[in-house]
């Protein structure tokens, strides 16, 4: 069964890297601390917790959201410079941990979270520029795709206007040259 991804339009792809027009969804998202791997490891137990049932249905029950994919990772309190190099690593230490949620949904129709750290919100459509790429994505390799994009995207003459976020497709048990990994930055 195939799991449902955020829906886009292609504006440009060239090599790995991608122009994007996403269109407004609704994520369910988490603010945790730790490093990357830590930070992506609470956020999704928390925002799991709630899809499979930590929730109150408008009929008054739990109820289970299927999985989307991906799941995304924002640092927080982190500038993009484009004169120094970039990471993912937020200055505060807390990370944003997002789940998309399937489109079926409204923001008055999903369930609610009986955990107040899970927050709904929707997601205004928005331009992105992307860069694909397999294996693990650990802080190294994830920074130094991230300053790929930016690279990239200056050569383009692309004004990012967010900061960079991680998206990872694939549950943890895939081998990782299997993997699809990506990273994500809105654009003017």
């Amino acid at each position: 069964m195939a799991i449902e991804e955020p829906k886009f339009e292609l504006l440009e792809q060239t090599e790995s890297f991608e122009l994007r027009q996403y269109y407004p969804l609704i994520v369910a998202e988490v603010l945790v601390e730790g490093d990357l791997d830590e930070a992506s490891s609470k956020g999704f137990r928390l925002i799991a917790d709630y899809i499979f049932g930590n929730n109150r249905a408008n009929t008054g029950a739990n109820a289970k959201i299927a999985m989307t994919a991906p799941v995304m990772v924002e640092p927080m309190d982190n500038k993009i410079a484009m004169t120094t190099p970039v990471t993912l690593l937020p200055k505060s230490g807390k990370w944003q941990v997002r789940f998309v949620m399937p489109s079926q949904y409204t923001l008055s129709t999903l369930p609610v979270p009986n955990n107040t750290q899970v927050k709904l919100r929707e997601v205004p459509g928005r331009k992105v520029a992307v860069i694909t790429f397999s294996g693990l994505a650990s802080e190294t390799k994830t920074a130094k795709k991230t300053e790929e994009l930016l690279s990239w995207m200056v050569s383009k003459h692309l004004k990012p206007v967010g900061v960079p976020e991680l998206a990872r497709y694939n549950p943890p048990w895939t081998l990782p040259f299997l993997r699809r990994n990506e990273v994500m930055v809105e654009y003017e």
